[in-house]
Order: C-alpha cells, then sequence, then structure tokens
C-alpha cells in the first residue's frame, strides 16, 4: 500500500487527511494518507526511511524548517523559499515543490476587480511566501504586515485610512482567528473599508472568520482558505503521480 500524509505540528484537524481519505475510497485506490504530527522536524529523519512513503503535504510550522532535508527543490519552491510537498522519489531521493501558490492563484482570479493594484499580506511565515510569489506573477504589488516587522514591512500600528484604501487586496496569512479561538483576528482598522476591498483568509475552519465578517459588514468580497486547500491538494497528486 503506497501511504502519504501531512507533515506538520499540532495538525489533529488535518484538511488534508480528511480530504484524501475520501478521494481514496471514492477512486478505489489502494493509498492511506495519515497525519505526521512532530514536535521536532528531526523525528522526520526516521519515518522517511519508510519506502512505502511516495508523497507529502507540508504544513506550519515546516514549509521552510524541511528544506535541509530535500535532496531537490524544483525551480518554483525554489524561488519561492518555502515547500509544501514533497515527492519521494523512485531512486530514493526527496523533491520539494510549492502548491500552494498555484491554489492561491486560480482561487484568486475570479475575485479580482479593476480597483486591485496592491496587497497587504498579513503574516510572514511559510504560507506568506508563496502568496508573495503568486502575487508577483499577477503583477500585483505587496506590502508584508508584521508584529515585528524589518525596513521594508509595515507594522500593525502603520496601518490607517490611507494606507487600507490604497491596498485593496488583504490577505491573512496568519493563524489568528483560527478553530477554536474564532474571536481572534487580525488587529487592521477594518472600519476604512469598502465594496471595493477583497479580504482573502488562508483559514478554512470557521468557514468564516471574524476577519471575513468584519469585512463583510463593510461591504468588501470575503473568501476562506478552502478552495486553495482543495486546489493546492489536487496539484500534489499530479506532482506525487506525474
Amino acid at each position: 500500500m503506497n501511504i502519504y500524509g501531512l507533515l506538520g505540528r499540532d495538525i489533529g484537524y488535518s484538511f488534508s487527511r480528511n480530504y484524501f481519505s475520501d478521494k481514496f475510497r471514492k477512486e478505489n485506490l489502494d493509498c492511506q494518507y495519515q497525519n505526521f504530527d512532530l514536535q521536532k522536524i528531526d523525528a522526520l529523519k526516521t519515518i522517511i526511511q519508510n519506502t512505502n512513503i511516495k508523497g507529502m503535504n507540508v504544513t506550519i510550522p515546516y514549509k521552510e524548517e524541511v528544506i535541509p532535508y530535500l535532496d531537490t527543490l524544483d525551480a518554483v519552491a525554489q524561488e519561492i523559499g518555502a515547500v509544501n510537498v514533497i515527492k519521494f522519489e523512485n531512486n530514493g531521493t526527496l523533491t520539494g515543490y510549492n502548491s500552494d501558490y498555484y491554489g492561491f492563484t486560480e482561487s484568486l482570479k475570479p475575485l479580482l476587480n479593476d480597483a486591485i493594484k496592491k496587497a497587504l499580506i498579513l503574516g510572514t511565515g511559510g504560507a506568506s511566501k508563496a502568496i508573495a510569489f503568486a502575487l508577483t506573477k499577477l503583477k500585483i504589488k505587496y506590502t508584508f504586515v508584521s508584529r515585528n516587522p524589518d525596513f521594508e514591512e509595515l507594522s500593525y500600528n502603520n496601518l490607517d485610512e490611507d494606507i487600507i484604501n490604497d491596498f485593496k487586496l488583504i490577505i491573512n496569512c496568519t493563524p489568528l482567528g483560527t478553530h477554536p479561538n474564532v474571536e481572534n483576528h487580525p488587529d487592521i482598522p477594518y472600519e476604512y473599508l469598502g465594496e471595493h476591498h477583497v479580504l482573502y483568509d488562508l483559514i478554512y475552519n470557521p468557514e468564516e472568520t471574524t476577519f471575513m465578517k468584519k469585512g463583510k459588514e463593510k461591504g468588501a468580497t470575503i473568501a476562506n482558505g478552502l478552495k486553495m486547500l482543495v486546489l493546492q491538494a489536487e496539484k500534489s497528486w499530479e506532482i506525487w503521480n506525474q
């Protein structure tokens, strides 16, 4: 039996395990998908010795930390600097890919309007790197917002009416608002949002986060990360079987 799985920490919720388990059952595939829930990335050394494993997805907090354990990166993952798909090659080597950018791009396209020229990316973790790459390909300028900004980033305290008016696309790449802490949300001035704004939350549980609700109240278009997850999962399957 071929084994696939999700590498991460504290991942009992796991969209991927449910999605692929359903897929394998519906398509009558002799495959199994399991969580590799590691408190430290070092434990991966033992797991990858299992020759039945054919592929892994990677989630928080290991999208960057996993790179030293891989033999090669494809060109996109190399440029992004983060990996969310690992292919276990027939020769025993491990190749890293990134399908997050694909899932985000294809799920975002239907939401775009002519007013969107600039985006704020909330958070600076591994997921945000794929988002930045996707926005560059879409020719949308972006700025990161961080609790601990460097000289090219904005602080949440910097966000004012002018900035919110200028940046019509706002993407939450932080875990704020994830179940069960559903009342949490990024600290942005929601009062300046309007109907030309798009708020995109990478979180999918709950279906509508507080970040999204506050945007909807101001007439903004909102979306969660579920469509992105489905698209990146199918791209993962394609990568593992190519």
